[in-house]
């Protein structure tokens, strides 16, 4: 068995670490339902070292096979004001078994310990039914916290409701909402990470979608991103302080994706939400867990995580 290298990656590395994901992750999912997680291939999956290196640069561990120089294996990871980010992980199926998922984690939840004040927490979203994924992360020391139907909108059931006047309006989020956003967040999810809000509200790529919701008092009480990319079309993240809040923004997220079907984590502790989901023709096709490791307070409200960038 070779060497393994654990390294920072490197700029001219993009294209071999979108190989590593498409093929890890196309791989999980052909063998397990028959499907292709990224049918547009390698060159959509660059979606993801290119956000989150804009992001964070220098901020994915990769691990190198010394031998042929070969990618092996990379993790994202983003250091925010309450805690770390762990983005996507994934090994090449070449070298599935070899412990390289393991040693790739360390290197993460290693960093957040040793940030100031006693390390901080770590989190992510993992599929349940990956239970190699689940296990690899509650082996070391994440805790499920929160628990998400992943559903596929229709592309045709589009809800046309509006929030009634008594219950404010949905507009677009600006960048002069960055830091209220981070003020709502912090009181319903507990956490806090202003680079991500300013990412969706600049929208320099162009394919990030960003609503808030104000209440009939004009205070902001919910706001809600999405992405459209080939490989990432999903509504989130968001936080809402209450559940006709996520209604309200769910509909015009949807509406604004009319034509396409989006994946949406829609988090069971609110049936009123998953209730709203199957009338607007949505159906189940994953579930989804909040891993946290480390410090961690109960959400006081409807909290949407997604993939593009992970979010728990």
């Amino acid at each position: 068995m070779s060497e393994i290298l654990f390294r920072a990656l490197q700029a001219d590395e993009w294209d071999a670490v979108a190989e590593v994901i498409c093929s890890s992750t196309n791989a999980w999912y052909e063998a397990h339902h028959g499907v292709t997680a990224f049918p547009g291939g390698v060159a959509s999956c660059r979606i993801f070292p290119e956000v989150y290196e804009t992001l964070d640069p220098g901020c994915c561990v990769v691990a190198e096979d010394v031998a042929t120089g070969r990618l092996m294996g990379s993790c994202f990871y983003r250091l925010r004001e309450t805690h770390v980010s762990l983005g996507i992980l994934n090994v090449h199926p070449d070298y599935f078994g070899r412990g390289v998922a393991t040693k790739l984690l360390r290197c993460v939840t290693d960093f957040a310990d040793r940030q100031e004040g006693g390390g901080r927490a770590v989190r992510l979203v993992s599929s349940a039914m990956n239970l190699e994924s689940f296990s690899l992360y509650s082996r070391a020391g994440f805790v499920p916290r929160g628990v998400y139907a992943t559903m596929q909108a229709s592309a045709t059931g589009v809800p046309h409701e509006a929030p009634p006047a008594t219950r404010g309006r949905v507009r677009p989020a600006t960048v002069e909402d960055v830091s209220e956003m981070g003020a709502l967040e912090m009181r319903v999810a507990h956490i806090r990470r202003e680079k991500d809000y300013r990412l969706f509200t600049e929208n320099q790529r162009g394919f990030w979608h960003t609503l808030i919701h104000e209440n009939a008092k004009g205070d902001m009480d919910g706001w809600l991103a999405s992405v459209a990319h080939p490989a990432s079309n999903m509504i989130g993240p968001g936080v809402m302080e209450q559940e006709t809040s996520a209604v309200d923004l769910l509909a015009a997220q949807l509406a604004h994706h009319r034509g396409r079907s989006p994946v949406v984590l829609v988090p069971t502790a609110w049936p009123g939400l998953i209730r709203k989901m199957y009338d607007w023709g949505a159906r189940n096709i994953e579930v989804h867990v909040t891993q946290v490791r480390g410090r961690f307070e109960d959400y006081s409200g409807v909290v949407v995580p997604t993939f593009m960038p992970e979010t728990g």
